[in-house]
């Protein structure tokens, strides 16, 4: 029974002494805070940013000519394909144009070019006739039976005809089957044709009416905006990008686009333009991204959410970005836990950087440990690890 009370009061003494070690061995250890362990992991490298959908080509449709509006085929909305009617004017001062310009073609080909054929043929025969009148008195001038007046009004009467049938040729050649005349008549009939044609306005491309400033009756003129198209082969996105995140953007990076409306469809795309400069009022410049996926569903001026692909490491030491103390450009500093507990503020040279994550280059390794909360540092703390901010 002795024996028992003896052990018993050991295990007890052994109890208090352990629980006095922990209690001076805590405090000694220093206070419980969070950090990270440095691991490598891929690392993607991204700008994210808040975008719309836009339009390479947007057709602003105008009339050529000063007219009013007799019917308007389309409105805000509606799908044209090339070629659709869009608008028409009133045609009819150029239809009464037309009609004059082929009746004239038609008196040509009908009346004057035939008199200009018989007007010829009667020419040539009086000049036939006056010819052999002219030689009919030379020869009896030179038999002395004819005086030298009637001789010589021959030859002037010959040289009359000859004028007169000269002057039908050049007029039949004139009014002949692709002459000058017939020419000259074609084309304005072809310019009459060209002009009623201007009074129907059709879309040169397919796509989507996006805006519409005309109505039948109303009075238009050149360089009037009456409807705007966008093309429907065109669509892109249009980035306003701060400035502050230009530098690792490039062009035919890869893009993936979320639109707002959409927000389960993600449509792969590519940067396919950045703009030669910055706007100074806004601080941003415009990054246009091609869309390399289909996507009848988007309309113009339509949100979307873009991230951009600007690098990728495989293998990249990372720590998280609320670890990082003072960063200026690529370098920063942290707060390491020595292998004793002691914290110690170390610099760090810094490689990508994505949303949560940034690589480090130089400064630390594989395992050290890393506060992400403030700490003085030579003091002595326990760490709670935390996992890193989501994989890349």
């Amino acid at each position: 029974m002795r024996i028992a009370s003896k052990t018993l009061l050991r295990v007890l003494l052994a109890l208090l002494l352990l629980a006095l070690l922990l209690w001076f061995w805590r405090p000694w250890q220093g206070p419980l805070v969070t950090g990270y362990q440095l691991e490598e992991r891929a690392l993607v490298q991204r700008v994210v940013a808040s975008g719309e959908v836009s339009s390479q080509s947007l057709a602003r449709i105008g009339s050529e000519l000063t007219g009013v509006v007799k019917a308007r085929h389309v409105r805000e909305g509606d799908r044209v394909e090339a070629g659709d009617l869009l608008i028409e004017l009133r045609d009819d001062e150029q239809q009464a144009r037309l009609r004059e310009a082929q009746a004239a073609l038609r008196q040509l080909i009908d009346s004057s070019r035939p008199q200009a054929e018989a007007l010829l043929r009667d020419t040539e025969s009086q000049l036939a006739q006056a010819s052999r009148e002219r030689e009919r008195r030379e020869t009896l001038f030179e038999r002395g039976l004819l005086s030298a007046e009637a001789r010589e009004q021959a030859r002037r009467a010959e040289l009359t005809s000859r004028v007169a049938r000269d002057r039908a040729r050049l007029q039949r050649d004139a009014l002949a089957e692709g002459g000058s005349e017939e020419q000259q008549l074609r084309q304005r009939l072809e310019q009459a044709h060209v002009a009623v044609a201007r009074t129907r306005i059709h879309a040169a491309h397919a796509g989507t009416v996006q805006r519409r400033n005309v109505e039948p009756g109303d009075l238009v003129r050149p360089g009037d905006l009456l409807l705007e198209i966008a093309r429907a082969d065109s669509r892109e996105i249009l980035l306003p990008l701060d400035e502050k995140n230009l530098g690792p953007v490039a062009l035919g990076q890869p893009a993936w686009v979320i639109p707002d409306a959409w927000p389960e469809r993600v449509l792969n795309a590519q940067v396919s333009y950045l703009a030669p400069a910055v706007d100074p009022n806004q601080g941003t410049l415009d990054v246009h991204l091609e869309l390399l996926d289909e996507a009848d569903f988007l309309r113009q001026g339509m949100s979307v959410s873009v991230n951009i692909e600007t690098a990728r490491r495989e293998r990249a030491l990372v720590i998280g970005n609320d670890a990082l103390l003072g960063r200026e450009g690529g370098q920063a500093q942290v707060l390491r836990v020595a292998a004793d507990g002691t914290i110690e503020r170390v610099g760090v040279r810094l490689g990508l950087r994505s949303v949560a994550l940034s690589e480090v280059l130089d400064g630390l390794q594989a395992g050290d440990r890393v506060l992400n909360v403030n700490a003085e540092p030579g003091r002595r703390v326990r760490v709670d690890l935390l996992p890193l901010p989501g994989a890349e």
